[in-house]
Protein backbone atom coordinates (compact mmCIF):
# COMPACT_ATOMS: atom_id res chain seq x y z
CA UNK A 1 0.00 0.00 0.00
CA UNK A 2 2.71 2.27 0.58
CA UNK A 3 6.01 2.68 -1.45
CA UNK A 4 8.31 4.40 1.22
CA UNK A 5 11.12 4.97 -1.46
CA UNK A 6 8.47 6.64 -4.04
CA UNK A 7 6.76 7.81 -1.31
CA UNK A 8 3.87 7.05 -2.72
CA UNK A 9 0.14 5.55 -1.28
CA UNK A 10 -2.51 3.40 -3.37
CA UNK A 11 -5.55 3.15 -2.52
CA UNK A 12 -7.37 -0.21 -2.46
CA UNK A 13 -9.60 -0.27 -6.12
CA UNK A 14 -12.88 -0.25 -3.81
CA UNK A 15 -12.16 2.48 -1.74
CA UNK A 16 -14.11 6.04 -2.30
CA UNK A 17 -12.35 8.70 -2.00
CA UNK A 18 -15.05 10.98 -2.89
CA UNK A 19 -15.86 11.94 0.81
CA UNK A 20 -12.13 13.24 1.59
CA UNK A 21 -12.97 15.38 -1.82
CA UNK A 22 -16.30 16.32 -0.21
CA UNK A 23 -14.61 17.43 3.34
CA UNK A 24 -11.51 19.18 1.66
CA UNK A 25 -13.92 21.35 -0.54
CA UNK A 26 -16.14 22.35 1.95
CA UNK A 27 -13.53 23.40 4.41
CA UNK A 28 -10.99 24.75 2.13
CA UNK A 29 -12.44 28.82 3.72
CA UNK A 30 -10.16 27.67 6.72
CA UNK A 31 -7.38 26.86 4.98
CA UNK A 32 -8.05 30.44 2.71
CA UNK A 33 -8.93 32.37 6.04
CA UNK A 34 -5.21 31.03 7.78
CA UNK A 35 -3.20 31.72 4.51
CA UNK A 36 -4.97 35.26 4.30
CA UNK A 37 -3.55 35.90 7.69
CA UNK A 38 -0.62 33.90 6.94
CA UNK A 39 0.01 36.97 3.90
CA UNK A 40 -0.08 39.83 6.83
CA UNK A 41 2.34 38.57 9.31
CA UNK A 42 5.39 40.30 9.58
CA UNK A 43 7.25 36.39 11.11
CA UNK A 44 5.73 33.61 8.99
CA UNK A 45 3.98 31.35 10.88
CA UNK A 46 3.63 28.18 8.33
CA UNK A 47 5.95 26.07 7.64
CA UNK A 48 3.95 25.03 4.39
CA UNK A 49 1.05 25.90 2.91
CA UNK A 50 -0.48 23.99 -0.54
CA UNK A 51 -3.22 22.59 -2.11
CA UNK A 52 -4.17 19.16 -4.15
CA UNK A 53 -5.97 18.98 -7.31
CA UNK A 54 -6.45 16.46 -9.91
CA UNK A 55 -4.84 16.88 -13.54
CA UNK A 56 -5.99 14.62 -16.28
CA UNK A 57 -4.82 13.95 -19.95
CA UNK A 58 -5.43 11.06 -22.56
CA UNK A 59 -2.57 9.17 -22.31
CA UNK A 60 -2.36 6.15 -25.17
CA UNK A 61 -6.14 5.94 -25.28
CA UNK A 62 -7.17 6.25 -21.74
CA UNK A 63 -7.64 9.25 -19.38
CA UNK A 64 -4.80 9.48 -16.81
CA UNK A 65 -5.80 11.32 -13.47
CA UNK A 66 -2.79 12.44 -11.25
CA UNK A 67 -3.68 14.44 -8.69
CA UNK A 68 -0.72 16.86 -7.34
CA UNK A 69 -0.05 19.34 -5.05
CA UNK A 70 0.53 23.33 -5.21
CA UNK A 71 1.82 25.82 -3.51
CA UNK A 72 1.85 29.58 -3.47
CA UNK A 73 -2.12 29.79 -2.99
CA UNK A 74 -3.89 32.76 -4.16
CA UNK A 75 -7.61 33.04 -3.97
CA UNK A 76 -9.77 35.99 -5.63
CA UNK A 77 -13.56 33.86 -3.64
CA UNK A 78 -14.24 32.15 -6.95
CA UNK A 79 -10.93 31.11 -8.09
CA UNK A 80 -7.32 29.04 -6.40
CA UNK A 81 -4.28 29.64 -8.58
CA UNK A 82 -1.29 27.82 -7.24
CA UNK A 83 2.38 27.02 -8.44
CA UNK A 84 2.29 22.94 -9.29
CA UNK A 85 4.83 21.47 -6.83
CA UNK A 86 5.50 17.70 -8.05
CA UNK A 87 6.41 16.25 -11.55
CA UNK A 88 4.21 14.09 -13.34
CA UNK A 89 4.50 10.90 -13.60
CA UNK A 90 2.79 10.28 -16.94
CA UNK A 91 0.79 14.13 -18.46
CA UNK A 92 2.76 16.19 -20.68
CA UNK A 93 -0.16 19.15 -20.04
CA UNK A 94 1.36 20.34 -16.84
CA UNK A 95 4.95 20.45 -15.90
CA UNK A 96 6.68 21.29 -12.05
CA UNK A 97 7.04 25.01 -11.34
CA UNK A 98 3.53 26.46 -13.64
CA UNK A 99 1.45 28.56 -12.65
CA UNK A 100 -1.85 26.90 -12.32
CA UNK A 101 -4.95 29.81 -12.45
CA UNK A 102 -8.53 29.76 -12.33
CA UNK A 103 -9.39 26.63 -10.05
CA UNK A 104 -12.91 26.60 -8.80
CA UNK A 105 -12.68 25.37 -5.14
CA UNK A 106 -14.90 22.42 -5.96
CA UNK A 107 -12.20 21.25 -8.64
CA UNK A 108 -9.29 20.67 -5.21
CA UNK A 109 -9.26 17.11 -3.83
CA UNK A 110 -7.50 18.68 -0.87
CA UNK A 111 -5.31 21.31 0.92
CA UNK A 112 -3.00 21.36 4.02
CA UNK A 113 -0.94 23.22 5.94
CA UNK A 114 1.34 22.98 8.82
CA UNK A 115 2.33 25.16 11.92
CA UNK A 116 4.47 24.18 15.14
CA UNK A 117 4.74 20.52 13.95
CA UNK A 118 1.29 19.76 13.57
CA UNK A 119 -0.78 19.37 10.35
CA UNK A 120 -4.11 20.68 9.57
CA UNK A 121 -6.27 19.52 6.71
CA UNK A 122 -4.67 16.51 4.65
CA UNK A 123 -8.36 14.86 4.22
CA UNK A 124 -7.01 12.16 1.32
CA UNK A 125 -3.48 11.45 3.46
CA UNK A 126 -5.71 10.15 6.21
CA UNK A 127 -8.00 8.32 3.73
CA UNK A 128 -5.07 6.26 3.13
CA UNK A 129 -3.15 6.32 6.36
CA UNK A 130 -6.33 4.77 8.24
CA UNK A 131 -6.33 1.61 6.01
CA UNK A 132 -2.38 0.88 6.88
CA UNK A 133 -1.27 -0.91 9.81
CA UNK A 134 1.07 0.87 12.37
CA UNK A 135 4.25 -0.10 10.34
CA UNK A 136 3.11 1.78 7.26
CA UNK A 137 1.60 4.60 8.72
CA UNK A 138 5.20 5.43 10.54
CA UNK A 139 7.15 4.52 7.06
CA UNK A 140 4.36 6.93 5.17
CA UNK A 141 4.96 9.71 7.98
CA UNK A 142 8.95 9.12 8.17
CA UNK A 143 9.19 9.86 4.01
CA UNK A 144 6.93 13.05 4.35
CA UNK A 145 9.16 14.23 7.36
CA UNK A 146 5.76 15.01 9.06
CA UNK A 147 4.15 12.92 12.31
CA UNK A 148 0.41 13.31 11.14
CA UNK A 149 -1.10 12.35 14.27
CA UNK A 150 -4.24 10.03 14.75
CA UNK A 151 -5.00 8.14 11.60
CA UNK A 152 -8.33 9.42 10.33
CA UNK A 153 -8.18 12.79 12.83
CA UNK A 154 -8.40 15.94 10.55
CA UNK A 155 -7.50 19.30 12.21
CA UNK A 156 -9.05 22.33 10.61
CA UNK A 157 -8.10 25.51 12.40
CA UNK A 158 -5.11 26.18 14.43
CA UNK A 159 -5.04 24.87 18.35
CA UNK A 160 -8.60 23.89 17.15
CA UNK A 161 -8.54 21.46 20.21
CA UNK A 162 -7.91 24.12 23.23
CA UNK A 163 -9.43 26.38 21.46
CA UNK A 164 -12.67 25.29 19.33
CA UNK A 165 -13.60 28.86 19.44
CA UNK A 166 -10.95 29.40 16.55
CA UNK A 167 -13.58 27.63 14.34
CA UNK A 168 -15.41 30.96 14.18
CA UNK A 169 -12.97 33.55 14.16
CA UNK A 170 -9.49 33.24 13.71
CA UNK A 171 -7.26 34.50 17.08
CA UNK A 172 -5.73 37.35 14.97
CA UNK A 173 -9.05 38.78 13.58
CA UNK A 174 -10.26 38.91 17.40
CA UNK A 175 -6.64 40.60 19.15
CA UNK A 176 -6.11 42.96 15.56
CA UNK A 177 -9.58 44.64 16.38
CA UNK A 178 -9.10 47.83 17.80
CA UNK A 179 -5.65 48.13 15.47
CA UNK A 180 -7.87 47.94 12.32
CA UNK A 181 -10.28 50.71 14.80
CA UNK A 182 -7.79 52.89 15.05
CA UNK A 183 -6.21 52.13 11.33
CA UNK A 184 -9.66 52.92 10.06
CA UNK A 185 -10.04 56.23 12.24
CA UNK A 186 -6.66 57.65 10.69
CA UNK A 187 -7.72 56.20 7.00
CA UNK A 188 -11.65 57.47 6.39
CA UNK A 189 -11.23 56.30 2.88
CA UNK A 190 -10.27 52.96 2.68
CA UNK A 191 -13.40 51.27 3.47
CA UNK A 192 -14.73 52.52 0.53
CA UNK A 193 -11.68 51.85 -1.95
CA UNK A 194 -11.01 49.26 -4.74
CA UNK A 195 -8.49 47.59 -6.35
CA UNK A 196 -8.69 47.27 -10.56
CA UNK A 197 -10.97 44.14 -9.84
CA UNK A 198 -13.21 46.17 -8.09
CA UNK A 199 -12.26 44.48 -4.70
CA UNK A 200 -12.74 46.34 -1.59
CA UNK A 201 -11.71 45.56 1.67
CA UNK A 202 -15.29 44.29 2.54
CA UNK A 203 -15.14 41.76 0.11
CA UNK A 204 -11.80 40.82 0.87
CA UNK A 205 -12.47 40.16 4.68
CA UNK A 206 -15.67 38.55 3.48
CA UNK A 207 -14.15 36.14 1.38
CA UNK A 208 -11.01 35.45 4.92
CA UNK A 209 -14.16 34.80 6.60
CA UNK A 210 -13.55 37.49 8.97
CA UNK A 211 -16.82 38.82 10.71
CA UNK A 212 -15.58 40.94 13.36
CA UNK A 213 -13.79 43.19 10.44
CA UNK A 214 -16.76 43.14 8.32
CA UNK A 215 -18.98 44.40 11.07
CA UNK A 216 -16.30 47.43 11.79
CA UNK A 217 -15.71 48.52 7.91
CA UNK A 218 -20.08 48.51 7.94
CA UNK A 219 -19.50 51.06 11.01
CA UNK A 220 -17.25 53.16 8.82
CA UNK A 221 -19.05 53.30 5.73
CA UNK A 222 -18.42 50.37 3.56
CA UNK A 223 -20.84 49.85 1.34
CA UNK A 224 -22.27 46.44 1.61
CA UNK A 225 -23.87 46.28 -1.78
CA UNK A 226 -20.66 47.08 -3.63
CA UNK A 227 -19.84 44.94 -6.63
CA UNK A 228 -16.33 43.60 -7.86
CA UNK A 229 -15.91 44.02 -11.99
CA UNK A 230 -17.87 40.13 -12.22
CA UNK A 231 -20.90 41.48 -10.13
CA UNK A 232 -20.32 39.51 -6.78
CA UNK A 233 -20.81 41.32 -3.19
CA UNK A 234 -19.16 40.66 -0.10
CA UNK A 235 -22.74 38.91 0.59
CA UNK A 236 -22.16 36.47 -2.72
CA UNK A 237 -18.76 35.49 -1.37
CA UNK A 238 -20.01 34.42 2.16
CA UNK A 239 -22.93 32.14 0.74
CA UNK A 240 -20.20 30.88 -1.84
CA UNK A 241 -18.05 29.83 0.87
CA UNK A 242 -20.79 29.13 3.49
CA UNK A 243 -19.40 31.83 5.89
CA UNK A 244 -22.83 32.32 7.95
CA UNK A 245 -20.77 34.15 10.61
CA UNK A 246 -20.16 36.79 7.70
CA UNK A 247 -23.50 36.94 6.23
CA UNK A 248 -24.84 37.78 10.00
CA UNK A 249 -22.17 40.82 10.43
CA UNK A 250 -23.73 41.76 6.83
CA UNK A 251 -27.43 41.77 8.23
CA UNK A 252 -28.06 38.89 5.29
CA UNK A 253 -30.32 35.66 6.40
CA UNK A 254 -27.54 33.08 7.18
CA UNK A 255 -28.70 30.13 5.32
CA UNK A 256 -26.16 28.86 2.88
CA UNK A 257 -26.45 26.64 -0.30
Amino acid sequence: MFNKQEGIVWLNPDDDLEQAYAHARATFKYFWRELYWEYRRMIPALDFAMVKAPFMQEVDGEIRTEHMWLNEIDFDGIHINGTLMNEPHELTIVSEGERIEGLPVDAISDWMFLCQDVVYGGFTVQAARVQMDETERAEHDEAWGLNFGEAGKTLLVYEQEAHPENLHEHPMCVNMLEKWREHLKQNVDLPTQCNERGYTLLHTEAIAGNAPLVALLLEHGADPKAQTNEGYTAADFARHLQWQNVLAALGEVANVH
